[in-house]
């Protein structure tokens, strides 16, 4: 009698562990899906982007006339830009920070930007709109970036030599705001 009792716990004993090792089994599997559901959800916000982005290109392909954009002579070529932070709650940017750089309001066949250059590089490229006699820049990044950064430009103070306005920069959950003054590059 105590050998088949015997026999009854080891067989109970051997179970259990048997159990332990499939839950764990269960438990890696379970973060491994949880993963590919992740990267499938930052692929799929990519592939409706690029949806958004083919429509818009067809869409401007099938209308009847072609609208070539360009800035306005008083607008485009290079500009001198004095950016002093105004307003600030974020860990980044500090009221009274200023900077200098080189602003080149351009366009190509479908759409009006502007190049930041400092240095000779490239830092930062706005997408931009002329309306209202005013300019209107925009630089957001993309649903895969670290950090969620929207900045817009609004310069609506214009004359040939010099131009002011505002930009506002949104870092995740902080703003900060700028004076922005352009003077006229000396050809």
């Amino acid at each position: 009698m105590k050998n088949p009792v015997l026999l009854i716990f080891l067989l109970l004993f051997l179970a259990n562990c048997d159990n332990k090792d499939k839950a764990n089994d269960l438990a890696l599997r379970e973060q491994q899906l949880l993963d590919k559901e992740k990267t499938f959800a930052q692929k799929e916000a990519e592939y409706q982007s690029l949806l958004k982005m083919r429509d818009s290109i067809f869409n401007k392909q099938h209308s009847d006339s072609v609208k070539i954009v360009k800035w306005p002579d008083e607008i485009a070529g290079t500009w001198t830009g004095k950016v002093i932070c105004t307003e600030s709650n974020c860990s980044d940017y500090v009221v009274g920070d200023q900077r200098t750089d080189t602003w080149e309001f351009a366009s190509d066949s479908t759409q009006l930007f502007s190049k930041i250059i400092n240095n000779n590089n490239l830092v930062r490229l706005y997408t931009g709109k002329f309306e209202n006699n005013e300019v209107k820049l925009n630089f957001k990044t993309d649903s895969t970036a670290k950090k969620q950064v929207d900045m817009n430009v609004l310069l609506n103070d214009i004359s040939d030599t010099k131009m002011k306005g505002v930009r506002t920069i949104a870092v995740d959950n902080c703003v900060a705001k700028f004076s922005v003054e352009l003077v006229r590059s000396k050809k």
